[in-house]
Formats: structure tokens, sequence, C-alpha cells
């Protein structure tokens, strides 16, 4: 296995009371929802310059990036996306998943990471390249189903399936399922689905210069805190968070001179392998009651927004 050596710098750190505020206010999709292969635009707004309009409705309907500077605007989970790249569908060592989503759109710092990251996975775990999911809209910003974040194009999703020796259909890009690694009751990876390969790989990730954080199912942090061997340092970068038992998140850091994109609070020193990880697997964690009678969060408007995103969206 070829080792990546790192370093990292990165709002402030998600506790496990924000990571439920979180989860309470995200959009309702699952990351493997299967797309379509005859998208339909979304019917236009009657008054999108209404200020109690959703900020995800009006982003969501954006198909194309923003023909300005290439930056990142605001913080992961609360900005847009100015001069977007959008990463191919095909690659040498990677290809793109759920096409009709128009999700491929990122920083060109982070396109370039992926493109770069991917070619190494042979030499890192003998996987042919990597299947991406989620990326970021054409301008960023909120999204109408799958996350709370991904807004600044420094965000990408990476399937734990390898990408096959061949060029995948339309129909299997938005049909078929990732790989779940984690058993049914939460508790523990899958053994039968769960490989050395799966480590290496989030290894490597985490010991890029770029990254930030990366962001796993807590079945598979403790996983990797059991089994991880050597220079154990890069642990810190991998966090527990809900889902993604089918894909890991990956967050690089702000791009150097992007003075407005708005950096998170590094990593807390350690492992975060201890009593941290433990509270993740109570009951009151694991399965979480939700109010029935609680009104869905309508999402950030465009006055929450950095002011820089309205000329985002009325760039040519």
């Amino acid at each position: 296995m070829t080792k990546h050596r790192a370093r990292l710098r990165t709002k402030p750190f998600l506790t496990l009371a924000g990571a439920l505020l979180l989860l309470a206010g995200a959009p309702t999709a699952r990351a493997q929802d299967r797309g379509t292969l005859d998208p339909k635009p979304l019917p236009p707004l009657t008054n999108p310059n209404d200020p109690h309009v959703p900020a995800k409705q009006i982003f969501g309907r954006v198909t194309t990036p923003a023909d300005l500077q290439a930056r990142s605007i605001g913080f992961y989970a609360h900005g847009c996306l100015a001069g977007a790249e959008a990463l191919p569908i095909n690659g040498s060592a990677w290809q793109v998943m759920r096409l009709s989503r128009n999700r491929n759109w990122g920083n060109p710092a982070l396109i370039a990471f992926l493109e770069r990251f991917a070619k190494s996975v042979p030499s890192i775990n003998g996987w042919p390249g990597l299947l991406v999911g989620d990326v970021s809209q054409p301008r960023g910003g909120p999204m109408l189903t799958g996350h709370a974040s991904h807004q600044v194009g420094l965000d990408a999703d990476i399937w734990l399936s390898p990408m096959p020796s061949r060029t995948l259909s339309r129909e299997e890009r938005e049909m078929m399922s990732a790989t779940n690694v984690v058993r049914p009751d939460g508790l523990a990876v899958d053994p039968a689905k769960w490989t050395p390969q799966h480590l290496a790989l989030i290894e490597a990730a985490a010991e890029q210069p770029e990254v930030e954080r990366i962001f796993v199912n807590p079945a598979i942090k403790k996983a990797i805190c059991e089994q991880a061997t050597g220079d154990r340092s890069w642990l810190t970068k991998v966090r527990p968070m809900y889902g993604h038992n089918y894909h890991f998140h990956v967050r690089i850091k702000c791009p150097a001179g992007n003075s407005s994109c708005q950096s998170q609070d590094p990593v807390p020193p350690g492992e975060d392998c201890d009593a941290s990880l433990a509270r993740w697997f109570t009951p009151a964690i694991l399965h979480p009651r939700l109010n029935p009678n609680a009104k869905p969060n309508p999402g950030l408007t465009m006055a929450q927004l950095p002011a820089a995103c309205r000329q985002v969206l009325v760039a040519q």
C-alpha cells in the first residue's frame, strides 16, 4: 500500500449535540436514492424575489455555473460558489454517479484534488478508481435534498464501492447502489463488506494536505480506530457522522487566497477513539426520538447567506 503523508488546517467543531441539530434541519433524502433517466426541469418560482423563499428553491433551479472568478463564498453549510468547474463524468480513474442531479460541480481546487487523488487509487488499494457522488450544484448554495453542507464547492462524496473496469451506463449510474459497509444494527461494520481496501483508501485521503475533514459512519470510525496501524495521527481528521455508511465525505480546506471562504476550526487533537466516539452507539443516539409534529425546517433564505451570493445568482 502506498502511503501519503500530510497535515491539516480547518466553523466550529461539530459536537454530537450539534450533529443532532444538523440532522433535524437537514433535507430528507438518502444518499443512495435513485436518480432518473428522464430529469424534468423544476417549474419556475412565482416570485423568486420573495424574501421568504428558501434559498434552496432558487439555487436548485440553476443549471449552469456563474461566469465569475472562481471562489468559494461563505462556510461549507452556509454559502455559494462562483466560477464552478465540472468534474468530467468520465475520467481515467473516476466516474460520476447520479448524473440527473447535476451536482458534479466544485471549486477548481476540489476538482483538481479529486482528479489527482483518483489517479492514485490503484496504487493505494488496487481499485481501478473512484465512483464520485454529490459534489456541489453549479452555483453551490443550499440543496433541495440530501445535504446541509456541499454549498461552497469544497465537499465531495466518494462511494464505498470500487469503480468497475468498464464505463457504467447511464441507467447504472442512476439506479445502482453503493456498498453499505455497516451492520443493520449500526454497532459495527459488516465484516463481509468492510475490507482492508476501504481502510487504506480513507487513510490515504485523510493524509492529503488539502483535506480538512473526512466524515464517516460512526461504525466505520470505530473499525478504523481498531484496525489502523503505524502513524495514526491522521485519525483526527476522520470524524463520525450520521449516515455515511455507503460513502465517505471528503472536505478540503479553503484554497489559498480565497478570502471569501470561511474556514472551519481545526479538528481537536487526539484520535477521537474514546468516550466521545462511544456516545454515538448509545440507544438515544442510534435511535433518536424525533417529534412527529415538528414542522420541517424551511431552510436558509437569501438574506441569511453571504451578500455576494446574490451576485452569483444573477451572473451570466
